[in-house]
């Protein structure tokens, strides 16, 4: 009888040990369902968290790809931008015109109220469906003379880079496909030559004889280069040459060439102040900001501590620009 209480008792504590080890093994399952699920939404929320951050990361900001002015002032402006989302076009802290950016990522603007004369600064402001704005790296620098009777200048920028000229009333210094258009200076003074070659060719600076640096025009036939910290101040015989795939020399730019000091180079990109370009003479300079060519004393003037020879600028020299008729 003892022996079966003991067995019936056994039994039972076997029967309670497996219960709870059910118990256990259920609640645990229970539990690990639970957790992973929870991991699940959490995991879910950081990604859309991520997802959202790289959406805003990645959003490239508004681009200009054509910028046509008439001599009246009226232009066309077309970019690039995200699919659905607003872009104004500002001159300083005033919108112009405003479009939406269709689904292929393209804008167009047609600018009827005629441009002001004078200069004025172009960018892009982009608001996108959710209400982010961006604005653009790039400017359009506009210059639309007094006269309303030339070609107005139209120079896109983006800070660190050289500048492109999209339109001019002259055609910088050129000898067949090769041009040299434009000569900058960067936030450091590091001068930059920007011009146009046959796509693909190589071209190559020289000042004095001595090689500042090659580049391969690209498919477009745009090149930039950027001279070394070894171009020092001084005035130069510069000397731009576009070369065959076999090294041979296809055309040739000479020109005399000043390279400004750091410091009037900083000075450069401010306002009132102008870089000599290829091409340019103290009349075209005038016309250009004046829209009188006969104001060129106003430069020669304001600048006489630069200036030998009215008759006599070099392209990368760094002028002071008036804004009325008292040269100070």
């Amino acid at each position: 009888m003892a022996a079966t209480r003991s067995f019936l008792i056994a039994t039972v504590l076997l029967i309670a040990a497996v219960a709870a080890a059910a118990a256990f093994i259920v609640t645990r399952q229970g539990g690990d369902e639970a957790e992973p699920a929870i991991a699940a939404r959490s995991e879910a929320g950081q990604s859309a968290v991520e997802r959202d951050a790289g959406t805003r990361s990645a959003l490239a900001p508004p681009n200009f790809d054509i910028v046509r002015v008439d001599p009246r002032g009226t232009a066309v402006v077309a970019g690039r931008g995200a699919p659905g989302s607003r872009v104004v076009l500002m001159a300083g802290e005033r919108a112009l015109s405003s479009v939406e950016v269709d689904q292929s990522g393209e804008w167009v603007m047609i600018i009827n109220d005629p441009l002001p004369t004078g200069s004025a600064e172009l960018s892009l402001l982009m608001t996108t469906a959710q209400g982010q704005e961006i604005r653009s790296e790039q400017i359009v620098v506009v210059a639309v003379p007094e006269s309303r009777d030339q070609t107005p200048l139209v120079v896109l920028g983006r800070p660190g880079e050289a500048s492109r000229v999209l339109q001019s009333p002259f055609d910088g210094v050129s000898t067949g496909p090769l041009a040299l258009e434009t000569v900058d200076y960067d936030e450091s003074g590091t001068v930059i030559f920007s011009g146009r070659a046959t796509p693909e060719m190589r071209v190559r600076v020289l000042a004095n004889g001595e090689q500042i640096g090659t580049v391969l025009a690209d498919s477009d036939g745009r090149w930039s280069l950027e001279a070394g910290a070894a171009f020092a101040p001084g005035i130069y015989d510069l000397q731009i040459d576009m070369l065959d795939e076999e090294g041979r020399v296809t055309a040739v730019i000479a020109l005399p060439f000043e390279r400004a000091s750091a410091e009037q180079a900083l000075t450069a990109r401010q306002q009132g102040r102008v870089v000599v370009q290829p091409g340019n003479s103290l009349w075209r300079l005038a016309r250009r900001l004046y829209g009188d060519g006969f104001q060129y004393t106003v430069i020669y003037q304001a600048n006489r501590d630069q200036i030998r020879d009215p008759n006599l600028i070099y392209p990368g020299q760094v002028f002071q620009a008036p804004e009325d008729n008292d040269a100070g």
